[in-house]
């Protein structure tokens, strides 16, 4: 290749690289294109069918847990409570979701007082124990009862993460505990805006 024809193809790759759209710089790990967490089928804490298609339209962020826990679940519905803040009127574009992992005591009723209690656009869903399973194995969620000192005193041990859909559907975040709420409402800003 002669020197001219060499130097024109480096400027020509160079000003492609330099024109094409670079990735978002999302601060939850990326996982666009995923072949799992695409669908589940679950009652919410009213007692309508759900399934993540009727949120279409709005960033979902779905998160597996259960009402009796501790520590993890409420400090993570507590901070999506502070992005929803953060996000003013956008947050009329975000929509959370609590999977309960405890179907056993995790009822309509109790899952209808305590996830809306912490915002009140947040949704609860649960599903029979082949159900939870199934949608669990779907998104790739550990859960298993620990048992406590009686029957009903036990504990579970579930994954911590949350899921984040963009406004298409489209599985694109994962966000670990303990990310702060700056930084998923970045990342939800992000989404909103078509990224």
């Amino acid at each position: 290749m002669r020197p001219l024809a060499r130097l024109a193809a480096i400027f020509l790759v160079a000003f492609a690289a330099a024109c094409s759209p670079s990735a978002p710089s999302f601060k939850a790990t990326d996982i666009t294109g995923a072949e799992y967490a695409k669908a589940f089928q679950l009652t919410d804490h009213t007692g309508r069918a759900r399934t993540l298609a009727d949120f279409n339209g709005k960033a979902v962020v779905v998160f597996f847990g259960f009402t009796h826990c501790p520590d993890v679940c409420p400090t993570t519905l507590a901070g999506m409570r502070a992005v929803m803040d953060m996000l003013g009127e956008d947050a009329k574009r975000v929509q959370v979701l609590f999977v309960t992992v405890d179907p056993e005591r995790d009822t309509k009723e109790l899952l209808a007082q305590y996830v809306p209690s912490f915002h009140p656009s947040f949704v609860g869903l649960f599903g029979d124990a082949d159900t939870t399973a199934r949608v669990a194995k779907e998104f790739k969620v550990f859960y298993q009862k620990v048992p406590g000192t009686t029957p009903g005193s036990y504990t579970m041990d579930h994954s911590a993460g949350s899921y984040v859909y963009d406004p298409q559907g489209r599985l694109r975040l994962y966000v670990r505990h303990g990310a702060s709420p700056d930084d998923i409402a970045a990342d939800l800003k992000l989404l909103l805006a078509g990224q």
